[in-house]
């Protein structure tokens, strides 16, 4: 599976609570806090849903 680097460049002040909840799941708590996760279809659904809210490298 690939890794990718997930980073949070936005605050989750004002989101909703599923996007809120989102992001905690991810493990991320500030903004540019940063993450790397093994991509399958879980996570990638994840990312979907809060594309706004983050920047996303793949680390291969």
């Amino acid at each position: 599976m690939a890794k990718v680097k997930i980073t949070q460049i936005k605050s989750v002040i004002d989101r909703p609570l599923r996007q809120k909840n989102t992001m905690k799941a991810l493990g991320l708590n500030k903004i540019n806090q940063s993450v790397e996760k093994e991509l399958n279809s879980q996570i990638a659904g994840m990312i979907k849903k809060i594309q706004h809210l983050v920047q996303v490298e793949d680390l291969g």
